[in-house]
């Protein structure tokens, strides 16, 4: 698929044909290329990059899904949006949509070289609450990693709750690291609890998970560093479950004023 067939599909909300994986030339590297090309695309159309997305953090789930390393893309101002606590979440032109309870991160600095946990926490502006809409456009989630890296690394929207400043939660790194991998969330549809998860779930904490993520990302050929304003969202905390319009999420994490209700149209 060319970077153009990427994005029709993307657009439309249509499953594509085949894997490009069929191919076995097509590596993680090349995933990288052809979603660096589909971006360019979004920008010339008028997409302005928002920030990132980190997925398959959590260990938990990767034999489900067959993948067994983070991936990650761009977030854009046409996918992201925020509220207070609740919001709504359009499902229109999604492919195949779950819903993934997530720890955001706003930055207020790029991140210092070789940047140890206490400088990204030095970078970071606030910490939030996410609830990610990722998608697939093979059928029944059935992929490579590859296939998901020129998926866009599967995301659709990212919707995000009330924005605390890192500093009203901890004071430093160490703190910051073990307040979230000890935290828990239990995820709820209409009223009734689905599934659970830990931040340790997520690379054993979402602050390492953000770290992982600006080692990787500065190793990527043509990856643009992180920004000042830039938005990272960490991964899910539980499974991805499939969502429908009319449902009512809530994501309740044992974090002060982290809780995250969205409901779902088309």
């Amino acid at each position: 698929m060319t970077p153009q067939d990427i994005l029709i599909h993307l657009d439309q909300g249509r499953l594509w044909p085949a894997p490009i994986t069929a191919n076995a030339d097509f590596d993680l590297p090349a995933g990288y290329a052809l979603a660096l090309q589909v971006r360019g695309l979004r920008m010339a159309r008028g997409e302005v990059p928002r920030g990132y997305k980190v997925g398959f953090t959590n260990r938990t789930i990767w034999p489900r899904y067959n993948v067994f390393a983070p991936i990650w893309g761009t977030v854009w101002n046409s996918t992201l949006s925020f509220c207070d606590g609740t919001g709504e979440m359009g499902l229109s032109a999604t492919c195949q949509p779950r819903l993934e309870p997530e720890v955001v991160f706003g930055l207020k600095a790029t991140p210092a070289p070789d940047a140890s946990l206490q400088d990204l926490f030095n970078a970071i502006d606030w910490v939030a609450p996410g609830f990610e809409v990722v998608q697939s456009h093979l059928p029944d989630w059935k992929f490579l990693p590859a296939d998901t890296v020129a998926d866009g690394a599967l995301h659709a929207r990212l919707l995000v709750g009330s924005r605390i400043p890192a500093r009203e939660l901890a004071i430093d790194a160490i703190a910051l690291d073990a307040l979230l991998a000890q935290a828990s969330t239990t995820l709820s549809r209409d009223g009734e609890t689905v599934d659970s998860g830990v931040g340790a779930n997520v690379l054993d904490s979402p602050l390492r998970a953000l770290l992982d993520f600006v080692q990787t990302l500065r190793c990527c050929p043509g990856a643009p560093d992180l920004q000042a304003g830039d938005v990272v969202t960490t991964g899910t905390w539980t499974d991805a479950w499939p969502i429908a319009p009319g449902q009512k999420w809530t994501a309740r994490f044992t974090l002060p004023g982290f809780e995250l209700t969205a409901h779902f149209k088309e």
